[in-house]
């Protein structure tokens, strides 16, 4: 299997943080192709329809950085946004497949790890060790980390982690029960891979304060996640993901 890389990104109103997040994540997609002799790997972003200045920044940004692509696309949502890029990706030779947000929270130096471990596991995950994103997503992390084991019989260290390497091979095959326009896609995608055994490997990694823009998570919002979970979960259950071995 070749190493082709495809980093993507939604975007959704992140013009304060966009320009240096792709200053601190090209740089990783230049040392592979640089390592591999190629042109092939690319860094990835979607803009979800913002109504601030990111797409403008992010297509004055594509000029000097030569493996960013810049997609524009009408406002989805997260999970709608993240099955448009995996498949994205997907249809466009990538070997593997790495999802992060883009709001400037992760650190692109914490990925090699990730990398480094591709061949010996199907997905490797982040588990946030370090939290400095604020009480309001520690504590929508933890419910639905117990919505998912009460729906779905699995344990999953960090469900929903903007941070993650998948094969692409394995992708293919699980996003198939992601239904389209899912909003928790990352957090059914690991209970997909988990279910059916795969080999996934959990990295402590770092969660950085926001570094710009507004955070929209409080307690409202956490109660209408859950509540919504719990429905798209109990659904989901009776369709072929309930059938997959835990």
């Amino acid at each position: 299997m070749s190493d082709t890389l495809y980093i993507v990104m939604p975007a959704y109103n992140e013009a304060e943080n966009i320009a240096s997040v792709v200053e601190q994540w090209h740089p990783v997609v230049s040392k592979i192709n640089e390592n591999a002799q190629s042109q092939d790997s690319k860094l990835v972003i979607f803009n979800d329809g913002s109504k601030d200045d990111t797409l403008s920044v992010l297509q004055s940004l594509e000029a000097f950085h030569p493996y960013l692509q810049v997609v524009d696309k009408p406002n989805s949502g997260h999970g709608a946004t993240l099955i448009e890029a995996y498949e994205y990706a997907l249809s466009h030779g990538a070997d593997f497949v790495f999802q992060t947000d883009s709001d400037g929270q992760t650190d692109p130096d914490e990925f090699w790890a990730f990398w480094e471990s591709r061949d010996e596991n199907d997905m490797v995950i982040g588990a946030r060790s370090e939290r400095q994103d604020g009480f309001a997503r520690v504590v929508i992390a933890k419910v639905l980390r117990f919505v998912v084991k009460r729906s779905f019989g699995v344990e999953c260290e960090d469900v929903n982690t903007s941070f993650r390497l998948m094969s692409a091979e394995t992708l293919q095959k699980n996003l198939a029960f992601v239904p389209r326009g899912f909003n928790l896609t990352n957090v059914l995608l690991t209970v997909v891979y988990t279910k059916q055994g795969q080999r996934i490997k959990y990295i402590p990694i770092t969660f950085k304060q926001r570094q710009g823009g507004v955070n929209s998570i409080n307690v409202k919002s956490i109660i209408g996640i859950g509540k919504q979970a719990v429905k798209d979960f109990r659904e989901l259950n009776a369709t072929a993901i309930g059938d997959l071995h835990a």
